[in-house]
């Protein structure tokens, strides 16, 4: 499912401090109201706003990350920032700048009214590209005083909400695009000539980042379950028991487990003498013995085992040789009582090294 024009509602939601929601949406895309965050704004305090007790989800980011297109960059730098993400942002139109003039302008969310100086501030394009979008049977249902259309004397039929009302319009969309990576990150952003395009690498850039470190600290800290309670729940054992600890476990959903491989393992000896290389098919084994220990914690599938049944959209990626930490990851496609279907990826690092569709038969557990 794809989503069109959500930065105004994301920009919106950041800018009131809104981190857990649930938006309904029918059709493809958010509506444009004035082409503002201001509606959006509204609508939300008209809901309204409470405060949780769950601490907010924030991320200090270490080390600098940058895209750069040509005149164009957005970077992400390293700064004590409590409030969150602060912004600086360039705005030079080069051969345009008669119509609209060299622009900056900065946000600090722990000092600026972000709902006073930002979501006002409305998309705007120039007289041209407007026309061109027309021509082309695009946003027809959009005239100049529903968007800023900016000619030589300025705005045409319309007039400024602020006099650098296109510079805090890019600050707006810098706002929504970066808060799609799902977390508060605690940097300074610098942008230069940027747009939605250049704006979303630095954002998925980020999310990488953030999913990394989470992903270290899980592995370091995490313990849904360790190895008695795997063996509890599995009938495999050694050497046959290829989850060594369960680090995240959302029944019926989700699970996230570790396999540590070592020069140790027995299948190393034969595969191959000289040049260990975890078999393939252990890997899958690995992902489909995680895929049972994620279905075995549903109330439907209690005092069952999950049994191989079928294997689809298998991939093996990487080889995996000793000192690899296999993470495995899987997440339900669908589950009955009898019958059910992973989704499942082993990773070493940020590389994948094996992914399949798994199939499984739920047959009554018989083992001690």
């Amino acid at each position: 499912v794809t989503i069109e024009t959500v930065e105004h509602c994301m920009s919106a939601l950041r800018g009131l401090g809104i981190d857990n929601v649930l938006l309904k949406l029918h059709g493809p895309e958010l509506p444009c109201g004035d082409g503002s965050a201001l509606p959006f704004v509204d609508a939300i305090r008209a809901a309204g706003i409470a405060e949780q007790d769950a601490p907010r989800r924030m991320f200090k980011l270490m080390e600098t990350v940058s895209v750069e297109e040509g005149d164009a960059s957005i970077a992400a730098i390293p700064a004590d920032s409590p409030g969150g993400m602060r912004l600086m942002y360039d705005l030079d139109y080069g051969a345009n700048a008669t119509r609209i003039p060299h622009q900056a302008w900065s946000f600090d969310p722990a000092r600026d009214d972000y709902v006073a100086e930002v979501a006002p501030a409305r998309t705007f394009s120039l007289k041209e590209e407007a026309e061109a979008l027309w021509q082309a049977g695009l946003c027809r249902h959009l005239t100049p005083r529903d968007v800023l259309v900016i000619g030589d004397e300025g705005p045409i039929q319309n007039e400024y909400r602020f006099p650098d009302e296109p510079v805090r319009h890019k600050m707006l969309d810098a706002i929504g695009d970066l808060a799609l990576v799902g977390t508060i990150v605690e940097c300074q952003v610098v942008a230069n000539r940027s747009g939605h395009g250049l704006n979303r690498q630095l954002g998925m850039k980020l999310l990488r980042i953030v999913q990394r470190e989470r992903q270290s600290r899980k592995l370091i800290e995490g313990r849904a379950m360790d190895a008695r309670a795997i063996g509890r729940l599995m009938p495999h054992r050694f050497p046959m028991l290829l989850v060594d600890r369960v680090l995240e476990l959302e029944p019926g959903r989700r699970a996230i487990g570790v396999k540590n491989v070592t020069i140790n393992e027995p299948f190393f000896q034969g595969h191959y003498p000289g040049t260990p290389i975890m078999p393939g098919v252990l890997i899958v084994e690995a992902l489909a013995q995680m895929g049972g220990l994620l279905l075995s914690q549903t109330l439907e599938h209690t005092g069952k085992v999950a049994v191989l049944l079928s294997l689809d959209k298998v991939k093996l990626r990487k080889a995996v040789t000793p000192g690899d930490q296999l993470v495995l990851e899987v997440e339900t496609m669908r589950a009955t009582s009898r019958s059910a279907a992973v989704k499942a990826r082993a990773l070493v690092g940020e590389k994948v090294a094996a992914e399949a569709e798994i199939r499984f038969m739920m047959v009554d557990q018989d083992f001690q």
